[in-house]
């Protein structure tokens, strides 16, 4: 694959390492083969060489552009879910935390799906003390409605 079709593969894979010119590891810069812009391939070296060839956490962290924190959280990772581990996620929540099932079963009980959503908003905060921006309360209901078949 071509250098920019590659970069631009990675990039949309959330894979690329925007950190490469931090890797000063010598496989990545004399052999074409390793590339310090695949972020899951700095990583996968980086454990290897600690755990095959007995360099140490501080020496490949450095080598690889990593702190050690990172190469621990990377380790833990890959020792968890492999390859895949070594996958960046997608930062903040992964689901609506504060609109809960109590709090939805309430809005459900109540019959106030039909409610406007700043109005539910005020009802959340007073009876729940939680804080929810109406856009939210409005998705929320949504994908409950879509849930139940309603």
């Amino acid at each position: 694959m071509p250098k920019d079709r590659k970069y631009v593969s990675l990039k949309k894979s959330g894979t690329l390492n925007k950190d490469f010119r931090e890797v000063k590891d010598k496989l990545f810069k004399e052999h074409s083969f390793f590339d310090a812009k695949d972020l899951v391939q700095v990583k996968y070296e980086m454990l290897r060489r600690v755990s095959r060839d007995e360099t140490s956490v501080t020496e490949a962290s450095r080598a690889f552009g990593f702190s050690r924190p990172s190469f621990y959280e990377a380790r833990d990772s890959f020792d968890k879910d492999g390859l895949a581990g070594l996958i960046p996620r997608k930062p903040g929540p992964k689901k609506a935390h504060k609109l809960n099932d109590q709090i939805m079963d309430h809005i459900f009980e109540e019959n106030l799906e039909g409610a406007k959503s700043i109005d539910l908003k005020k009802i959340i905060e007073d009876k729940f003390g939680v804080s929810v921006h109406p856009r939210s309360i409005e998705r929320a209901i949504s994908k409950q409605k879509k849930k139940k078949g309603i």
